[in-house]
């Protein structure tokens, strides 16, 4: 009888270990998609005021996975396309989408107050983040994350036009730069990668 139950338990054990080791390694081989920063870097730290008019410090969202884009709320085209997206994402996370912040920082400092992104984000979601500041608080945060950004006089309907890049950037739990998205990202990719990123924690 002695003899069945350790045969029975080392089984059971034996089961357990690989089940284990098999999620371990299934983990461990888990590829990011997108432009992934290998190995990840600290994200620079910034502080600027978000659309209801308080501080906002990056550093200070650890624990959090935080999604960054950077756009300006007269762009026509890739920039409410990106904002749906995260739309999409958040949906997509459910109720796990609470354990990320959506970003929106702007390009356009002169035009994009506190009170426009603020109406703009309406458009999207009211829990997204909007960031703004004046240009010289703004500027060591665009080349931090090596933004491009030129402003375009071409007398359109709305005033000027911003060239600027249009990368998403993750950034970890840890407050590490993980992966930069294209524009026109895959949503449910970057969904399955944000609850990796959340399993590991």
């Amino acid at each position: 009888m002695n003899k069945i139950w350790f045969l029975v338990s080392g089984v059971v054990i034996g089961l357990a270990l690989t089940l284990v080791i098999g999620r371990y390694l299934l983990d461990q081989n888990y590829q990011y998609h997108g432009t992934v920063i290998d190995p990840p870097a600290r994200a620079s730290d910034f502080n600027l005021t978000d659309q209801n008019g308080n501080p906002f410090r990056l550093s200070d969202q650890k624990g959090k996975s935080v999604l960054i884009f950077f756009g300006y709320t007269h762009c026509p085209d890739v920039c409410p396309i990106t904002l749906s997206e995260f739309k999409q994402i958040k949906t997509l996370l459910g109720e796990e989408s609470d354990q990320v912040r959506f970003v929106f920082i702007t390009v356009d400092p002169e035009r994009d107050t506190v009170e426009t992104i603020n109406t703009f984000l309406q458009n999207f979601d009211p829990t997204f983040i909007g960031l703004t500041g004046d240009r010289g608080t703004l500027e060591p945060v665009w080349k931090a994350y090596g933004v491009y950004q030129e402003q375009q006089d071409e007398g359109s309907a709305a005033g000027y036009l911003v060239d600027h890049s249009t990368p998403t950037y993750l950034i970890d739990p840890q407050g590490l730069w993980h992966i930069n998205y294209p524009y026109e990202m895959e949503t449910d990719k970057v969904a399955q990668d944000l609850l990796h990123l959340m399993k590991e924690q």
